[in-house]
């Protein structure tokens, strides 16, 4: 199915505890260049007619704010881990403005996870001022949002199945460390993609910088960009001087265009 012309606006880059880091005094956390300034990692796609957004982060909110999002239709979540499903709550807004249930994709296990983290929006008698929630669930079909179409990536967060995303062109891949071949016949065509790259040294459930680079290589793709990004990995500067032309880093505000 073709893809109406899309925005991808990079929410946040940085991983589960943002750049800077509470409390570190290293280069990068101290560091005046607005790229080193992370939040959680999210993404916003937007048509003429359709926004949706991949997960809601601690700073959700914040994010919401700094792009003006005034109409939002979805989330689309990736997996349950804190940093992905935090800001949940702050959909209250959105349910007041559009007087509609905010419909929320999920896998079983993000289900299981939200309905523990946020029990008071999926009780029986709901009192005034809740999330209103509508609960749609993600098999490894394709699936589509208005006009935004998407097929999930099965991928792995060391034992997490965690979900990726293709949207026409561009491949949004975050929290992972293994993707089976099969899965990456289905990022094979993109012309963009976004793919975890933690830090340099291994890490068990991350992909670290050089595997990231690997990845791209063999899945083809012509530009890829890094996120989920640690204070551990180095300044946006430093890193961009010395990466491939064909990985470069995201970095919170980025607008892509298809």
């Amino acid at each position: 199915m073709m893809q109406v012309p899309f925005t991808v606006t990079f929410l946040g880059t940085g991983t589960s505890g943002g750049v800077p880091m509470v409390a570190c005094n290293c280069v990068v956390c101290t560091s005046s260049n607005s790229k080193d300034k992370r939040l959680r990692s999210s993404i916003l796609i937007r048509t003429a007619t359709t926004t949706v957004v991949i997960d809601t982060t601690p700073d959700f909110r914040q994010q919401m704010l700094r792009e003006n999002v005034q109409q939002l239709d979805a989330i689309v979540y990736t997996h349950p881990h804190k940093d992905h499903i935090a800001g949940l709550d702050d959909v209250r807004a959105y349910n007041y403005f559009s007087s509609k249930a905010m419909p929320i994709y999920v896998n079983a296990i993000t289900e299981k996870r939200l309905r523990n983290e946020f029990d008071y929006a999926f009780a029986e008698a709901l009192y005034e001022g809740v999330p209103q929630l509508q609960l749609m669930p993600i098999t490894p079909s394709p699936f589509t949002i208005g006009d935004i179409h998407l097929t999930p990536i099965l991928v792995m967060h060391y034992k997490m199945p965690v979900y990726g995303y293709r949207i026409g062109s561009f491949t949004y891949i975050t929290d992972a460390n293994a993707i089976t071949e099969v899965e990456r016949n289905k990022i094979r065509g993109s012309q963009v993609m976004v793919i975890n790259t933690l830090r340099k040294e291994p890490h068990l459930a991350h992909f670290t910088l050089q595997e990231a680079l690997q990845v791209v290589q063999d899945v083809g793709v012509p530009q890829a960009y890094g996120t989920h990004i640690s204070h551990m990995l180095g300044t946006h500067e430093q890193l961009s001087a010395e990466l491939p032309a064909y990985l470069q880093l995201a970095y919170d505000g980025l607008q892509l265009q298809f």
